[in-house]
């Protein structure tokens, strides 16, 4: 089979063969159709100072994707053949304080598919069965590709109730989208979408978005204005890791305001923690997805109609993988989705 490889510690991808991998006792063999790049993705290719650390090599990349379930390990008995599923990607122990209390995500032990194990960019990709969704109504391939980043959005835009709100999504990047329509699809009142890239807030704004500013040039106190807002905002939703929209968000939240973040900073980010003390600010970190909690919020929130599917702008075979990553890394689209069928 032909799978994508990190073969040594250096920049660059290559497209390899491998054997098709057995599924175990209690696992199953997916067939992938669909797997969407990430920012992650990006990082082990540039092999950049956090992929050296934590990378092992050679190891096939990737986390998100869907397929078609092909075979069964000798123990699998809830899932069938031929069922149509996503995964998620994050291994955990089951042992920890929190797997026990059924908080998976938050397992001390995590090991992330395509950055620590295995990952599903190949034509076959063998998971383990319980961390295998499957998705039991139609959805579009591409969709069902990108639910792992999808589920970054929904855990971060879900924590707090955004009904009649004021929002501020700073960062335009896929999951900002994401996370803006989630808001905005959740009832808050004004969704304000920020970035430096007018190409990302011109996607915004074509998925109905309509409220965006590039703080480049024009700060948030316009926002303000033209929104009729006299206090600040209700909610944060830090989606970028800059620490400057961060600072900025801060300066723009009402007292009492609640900033979710899951941007990640490149660097260390100085903060003023007097703004947030006597503003009574509430500051939550988000990371990957309630297990499995964000993954039926994200198929109720497809049945009853967000749609996505406009924030994946390109689309690519795997054996075009130079330029898909290119795509992906050059700051302008939204998500880029490469297909694996032969």
């Amino acid at each position: 089979m032909k799978a994508l490889v990190k073969r040594a510690p250096e920049p660059g991808l290559q497209l390899v063969d491998l054997p098709e991998p057995e599924p175990g006792p209690n696992e199953v063999l997916i067939k992938v159709m669909r797997t969407g790049i990430c920012g992650t993705d990006l990082h082990i290719d540039n092999w950049d100072a956090w992929a050296q650390r934590v990378v092992p090599t050679p190891l096939t990349i990737g986390h998100e994707f869907c397929g078609e379930i092909v075979a069964l390990g000798s123990a699998v008995e809830d899932l069938t053949v031929g069922q149509f599923v996503s995964g998620e990607g994050h291994y955990v122990c089951g042992r920890c304080r929190a797997c026990l209390a059924g908080k998976r995500h938050l397992c001390r032990n995590t090991q992330g598919i395509g950055y620590m194990v295995p990952g599903c960019f190949s034509e076959y990709f063998a998971m383990p069965a319980g961390n295998v969704w499957v998705h039991h109504r139609p959805i579009d391939p591409d969709v069902a590709a990108i639910f792992d980043p999808f589920g970054n959005a929904v855990h971060t835009a879900l924590q707090f109730p955004s009904l009649g709100e004021d929002v501020l999504v700073s960062g335009a990047g896929p999951i900002g989208i994401m996370a803006a329509l989630v808001a905005q699809h959740a009832g808050a009142r004004h969704v304000v979408v920020s970035d430096l890239s007018d190409e990302r807030l011109e996607l915004a704004r074509q998925l109905g978005l309509t409220d965006t500013i590039n703080v480049g040039r024009e700060s948030l106190d316009a926002v303000f204005e033209r929104a009729r807002m006299k206090e600040g905002f209700d909610i944060g939703l830090e989606m970028s890791g800059s620490g400057a929209a961060l600072s900025s968000m801060i300066d723009h939240m009402t007292h009492g305001g609640r900033i979710a973040l899951l941007g990640t900073p490149s660097r260390p980010t100085e903060i003023d923690f007097s703004k947030i003390i006597f503003n009574m600010l509430t500051l939550q970190g988000v990371t990957g997805r309630q297990i499995f909690e964000t993954w039926y919020a994200m198929s109720v929130l497809l049945e009853s109609g967000l749609d996505i599917s406009g924030v994946i702008t390109d689309r690519f075979h795997h054996t075009d993988h130079v330029e898909a990553f290119a795509t992906a890394g050059n700051g302008k689209g939204g998500k880029v989705v490469m297909d694996w069928s032969n």
